[in-house]
């Protein structure tokens, strides 16, 4: 059986904007100090058009950013700089974390993850507020301003998971108006939010706050997954992800934004799920996850942060095999993954959302146009342990500007696909530079030719899709002022 869809080009676009890459994640601030992280970054911003890169624990001892020496504290801010002078080298900014907390300035010992991050609030507020003025100021220092304010500044991470945080509401609340002062106080174009949680918690209560205390947030800022739990190594992400939806990170959006209001909503971080062990990382899967999710959600968000960019990755310990499941759109060998391919084709995309007629249980279809030319992208998707079969598809257009080629592309199991040739290789642990070539080859997007048959007033695409796949069929218009 045969779906159909169907496209009148003559019909006035929704705006798309490009909110997914606004931002993306990576792990620990040293981790941005290493050669290779900072290629694979540069590679996301040119392909991807990443803007900004968020991670955590850039306050933590090991960025040497404040130590104490008998009783008197020592600044260094030379790793930071290191880290920020090189995105600015590459045309990225950071989208700051504030996170965690210096020994030092800590209220307790209380860690969280491989690297011992600090999760306590400080002992005293006053210097933690000291502490943030100092920094502030010699960003404002070094790169001035105008840039700085460029900069959103996020005040922790996931302060209502006692992973992360080991105070109360209340405690998380006074520390944003230590560092909302803080900051503002070094120049009040600086930018400001949070609260940084996880499952859009906190967020009416810590706005009602922030209102009643005079401290206005510049933007909210909460974090989604499908799975919503902290994920770990053995955890069952197969039957969280089916007791899902698919419409789920539209829907949080949604509810986030009536709680936001007008202020800008930033979702600094999102995936697949919150497994970092996650097979589903690795595959179609997760392109075609990302694709549905990002041209489903309209004008929702003002910043949709995926987590994250690389495998370079080291929250539990940092594994040495190309696929294991890790949050990265490319692996630690520079290999990208399906989900970065999902990334490039919406790059991509110009702006102009059409109106599309047709559904289906899994597949999905937009057309987005820009001056040169009509893109048609189909999703066939379904959560883990649901049906879904290779689909026939019709894709009929009306008022459809003269056509000068066509082309289409492809990610599923045998296309744009590393790990598949991965497999055939024999999954070796440690590859050989040659082997590693051979899967980057194979995760490439490959152009295919396509026939647009022309009846009458009618242009029709017929292709079948398969399951768990992303497919773009790119429509380059003969006069491109359409």
């Amino acid at each position: 059986m045969t779906t159909s869809f169907s496209c009148d080009c003559s019909k006035d676009p929704e705006n798309l904007p490009h909110f997914w890459e606004h931002c993306v994640g990576s792990g620990h601030a040293t981790l941005a100090l290493r050669a290779d992280w900072q290629a694979q970054l540069k590679q996301c911003h040119d392909e991807l058009g990443f803007r900004h890169v968020r991670f955590h624990g850039m306050l933590d001892d090991d960025m040497g950013t404040l130590v104490d020496e008998d009783d008197q504290p020592l600044y260094s801010f030379h790793n930071i700089d290191q880290i920020y002078d090189f995105l600015r080298s590459i045309e990225m900014r950071p989208l700051v974390e504030l996170s965690f907390m210096p020994s030092t300035l800590s209220s307790g010992d209380q860690i969280t993850f491989h690297y011992k991050a600090n999760v306590t609030p400080p002992a005293d507020y006053a210097k933690w507020g000291a502490f943030i003025s100092k920094l502030a100021s010699h960003w404002v220092d070094r790169y001035g301003v105008k840039e700085v304010s460029l900069w959103p500044i996020e005040v922790w991470n996931e302060p209502n998971l006692s992973s992360f945080w080991t105070g109360s509401q209340q405690d998380y609340f006074r520390l944003f108006e230590t560092t909302w002062k803080a900051l503002k106080h070094v120049h009040p174009e600086l930018t400001v939010g949070g609260p940084a949680t996880a499952q859009n918690a906190w967020i009416a209560e810590f706005i009602d706050y922030c209102e009643k205390a005079g401290v206005p947030p510049d933007f909210i800022s909460t974090h989604t997954y499908p799975t919503d739990a902290r994920g770990s190594p053995g955890d069952d992400t197969e039957q969280a992800l089916s007791k899902s939806k698919i419409g789920l990170l539209r829907e949080r959006a949604k509810a986030a934004r009536k709680q936001a209001g007008k202020r800008p909503l930033y979702y600094t971080e999102w995936s697949t799920s919150s497994n970092p062990r996650d097979e589903l990382h690795d595959d179609a899967y997760a392109a075609a996850y990302i694709t549905q999710a990002m041209l489903n959600m309209g004008d929702l968000v003002d910043a949709y942060s995926y987590w994250t960019f690389s495998d370079i990755f080291e929250e539990n310990y940092f594994p040495s095999k190309p696929f294991q499941g890790g949050f990265g759109l490319m692996s630690i060998h520079g290999i990208p993954k399906p989900a970065y391919r999902a990334f490039e084709i919406l790059h991509g995309l110009g702006q102009e959302k059409l109106p599309v007629q047709g559904s289906h249980e899994t597949v999905q279809a937009w057309v987005v146009r820009d001056q040169t030319a009509i893109k048609v992208v189909i999703v066939n998707l379904a959560l883990p342990l649901h049906a879904i079969n290779a689909e026939q598809i019709n894709v009929a257009f009306f008022g459809l500007p003269s056509i000068a080629s066509t082309q289409l592309r492809r990610i599923d199991m045998n296309h744009a696909n590393a790990k598949t040739e991965w497999k055939m290789q024999g999954e070796p642990a440690y590859p050989s530079p040659d082997e590693v070539q051979a899967m980057i080859a194979a995760s490439r997007l490959q152009d295919e030719d396509i026939a647009l048959k022309i009846d009458d007033k009618t242009a029709t695409l017929e292709l079948t899709v398969q399951p768990q796949s992303v497919t773009v069929i790119e429509l380059r218009t003969a006069n491109q002022n359409h």
